[in-house]
């Protein structure tokens, strides 16, 4: 392995000991992503979770102390009666944390999960809105900086492994159900352990054609701040961004700036940058 390796493993926190964290360090793992969510004992039933508070300290100090030290958590937020001093008790709650990485989310009723089926309401779009403002605000004043739609990071601390799929690079996917993506062509590896122990592990896969390719390197790169390079674009493709789309349009509109280098969605608009990424869809 190389020595800037990443390598993360995803931990629940209620089953991730010392003992455990101690054989992750020994095979080189060093970085944890942690599935918190909230600390809000209410929204943790809601979400069927088992862990307490001092568990999560407990887990992060014990991962630094064994030297594991870039540490990622997840947040949750949009929860249909939670209010901003709820979301402020939370973000007070892990910025107390020693950890380099966060990640946030709005919770999404999904069709046939619990919440859906028990009918839950959605939050109001606008307090919703308020809220991702708010998380923004409060995590660039301490310190993290927002390198992508729904992530922070302490200096040089973004993901690598995320970073990957947002620059439209390459990756394997092992196991079951895993995807990967090499060179043109995506592929998703069979649900079944009984195929996929007799070597027949591909479910499906999709060709690519270059249009499907650089409609994803947009939709991909522009959920970075940093948006997509014009440079790596060209080397990549051979053509100029502006050759295979119309971002002039949308530079005037004001959804897209042009700093001479990168294109990028000005950051009051990434919240609702699915409504600029669907013009990369030809």
């Amino acid at each position: 392995m190389d020595n800037d390796i990443e390598f993360t493993v995803e931990c629940n926190i209620e089953n991730t000991d010392m003992e455990k964290l101690i054989l992750f360090k020994e095979n080189k793992v060093n970085r944890l992503s942690i599935g918190i969510q909230t600390f809000n004992e209410k929204y943790i039933q809601l979400l069927n979770r088992n862990h307490n508070n001092n568990q999560v300290v407990n887990l992060i100090n014990n991962s630094n102390k064994i030297g594991i030290n870039n540490i990622n958590i997840d947040l949750m937020y949009g929860f249909f009666d939670q209010t901003i001093l709820d979301l402020k008790s939370d973000l007070e709650q892990i910025l107390k944390l020693d950890i380099t990485h966060i990640s946030t989310y709005s919770l999404i009723l999904e069709e046939n999960t619990k919440l859906y089926i028990e009918n839950f309401k959605s939050i109001d779009s606008d307090l919703e809105y308020e809220m991702y403002k708010y998380i923004r605000n409060v995590l660039t004043y301490n310190g993290f900086n927002h390198y992508e739609i729904s992530n922070f990071a302490k200096s040089n601390q973004q993901s690598k492994h995320n970073l990957n799929y947002w620059n439209n690079n390459n990756y394997y996917g092992f196991g079951l159900g895993a995807h990967g993506y090499i060179d043109s062509i995506r592929y998703e590896n069979t649900r079944s352990i009984n195929k996929y122990c007799k070597g027949n592990y591909l479910y499906k896969k999709l060709d690519l054609s270059l249009k499907e390719q650089m409609e994803n390197e947009m939709i991909l790169g522009l959920r970075k701040l940093s948006g997509i390079n014009k440079k790596s674009f060209k080397a990549k493709y051979s053509k100029n961004v502006s050759e295979v789309f119309n971002v002039d349009k949308l530079i005037k509109q004001g959804d897209l700036i042009d700093d001479g280098a990168n294109i990028y969605i000005p950051i009051e608009k990434m919240y609702i940058s699915n409504d600029i990424l669907i013009n990369f869809i030809l």
